[in-house]
């Protein structure tokens, strides 16, 4: 289709030369979960952002989230510390990590994304049987509403960045599909999947002790989202959202495309 593909290692900082020689601008994501490392992140977030400001990149989509320790410090017992330093581990580093960007000079667009509906499909996260034979999703998140998006639709927004110029250089643009609580999640997946799917409403503290690798971290994310929640959503802007990738999905959308996809088992 004319797109020319070039292969590069992200933690190779000369790769990653090679990668951006030549192009106009670049969007910059990590993946805490192939590792667990916060502070891998942060040392592929800083090559990332020299990297870019060596290349001359014109524009710099960086994916962040919230740093949490701005809203719960790490001497506040309402969450606990992981690892000595971390309240949401996949979210500090990154929102740590803003400041290389804006260090380096490089002209940067901070762009967060929401809860990825694909959670539901490839990790674990959808309706589960209970020991009754009920299909319910559970999550720490109260009657608080939690934004979400399509996987698709991220790099469909992050287009959109890219076609808005200039304009968004320096903006903070956090991205949703839809805002919903967990009851309204469930009442879609109900109609969706033609079985009844309810909300198993648990503790943030329930949640970290579920024993999956990464449980600790969740647990302490969902609980910002729902402490949080005016927040998380006043950020993510549906309505922008929109105008920047018009395909958007909702949730209802999303699912029927998906709901068949989710195991439920």
């Amino acid at each position: 289709m004319g797109a020319e593909v070039v292969a590069g290692q992200i933690d190779d900082p000369q790769s990653l030369k090679q990668v951006l020689s030549g192009a106009y601008g670049a969007y910059f994501v990590t993946f805490f979960w192939d590792h667990y490392s916060a502070e891998r992140e942060t040392a592929e977030a800083k090559a990332m952002a020299e990297a870019a400001k060596e290349a001359g990149l014109q524009h710099v989509i960086w994916s962040t989230l919230e740093d949490t320790r701005q809203y719960v410090p790490l001497d506040d017992n309402r969450m606990p510390t992981i690892n000595g330093k971390y309240k949401v581990p996949h979210f500090d580093g990154k929102g740590e990590s803003d400041q290389y960007f804006i260090e380096a000079g490089v002209p940067v667009t901070f762009m967060l994304a929401s809860y990825y509906w694909e959670n539901m499909i490839y990790f674990g996260m959808g309706p589960k049987k209970g020991a009754d034979g009920k299909l319910a999703i559970t999550f720490p998140m109260g009657n608080k509403k939690m934004a979400g998006i399509a996987a698709e639709d991220i790099g469909k927004c992050a287009y959109g960045i890219f076609k808005n110029g200039k304009e968004l250089i320096g903006k903070k643009v956090g991205i949703a599909g839809d805002q919903l609580t967990c009851h309204e999640m469930a009442q879609a997946m109900s109609k969706a999947l033609g079985k009844e799917v309810s909300y198993n409403e648990i503790t943030p503290e329930q949640y970290r002790g579920l024993g999956f690798p990464g449980a600790d971290d969740l647990g302490n994310m969902f609980q910002f989202y729902r402490d949080f929640d005016e927040v998380c959503n006043r950020t993510r802007d549906v309505k922008f959202s929109r105008e920047l990738n018009p395909e958007l999905k909702s949730f209802d959308s999303w699912l029927a495309e998906n709901a068949k996809l989710m195991p439920l088992d």
